[in-house]
């Protein structure tokens, strides 16, 4: 059985700013690249580098399914999502735990 963990995650250039979603199995790392602008292409073009909401998943199939689902809404529902969990779209980078 496979215990890791998925995220599914949102990345902004500032507040009401460019959106990025995507999944990964290291949310810490992948949020460091993101932010040292070691992911070569669209994020590090647009600064993309603040990570302002992330939900975890216990299958990679179900977190795959939620960021293409994500991906497809109109852009005022992730601003939504995003205000849910984060309405000062604080970059949670800094909350995660090493």
């Amino acid at each position: 059985m496979d215990e890791r963990a998925y995220f599914v995650y949102l990345l902004a250039s500032q507040k009401n700013g460019t959106l990025y979603c995507r999944v990964t199995s290291d949310l810490i790392g992948r949020a460091w690249q993101h932010r040292e602008g070691e992911m070569r292409g669209f994020t590090s073009k647009y600064s993309v580098k603040r990570l302002v909401w992330y939900e975890q998943h216990a299958d990679i199939l179900e977190a795959i399914k939620r960021e293409k689902r994500i991906k497809k809404w109109p852009r005022q529902w992730k601003l939504n999502l995003i205000e849910e969990l984060n309405p000062d779209w604080r970059d949670l980078y800094f909350d995660l735990e090493p």
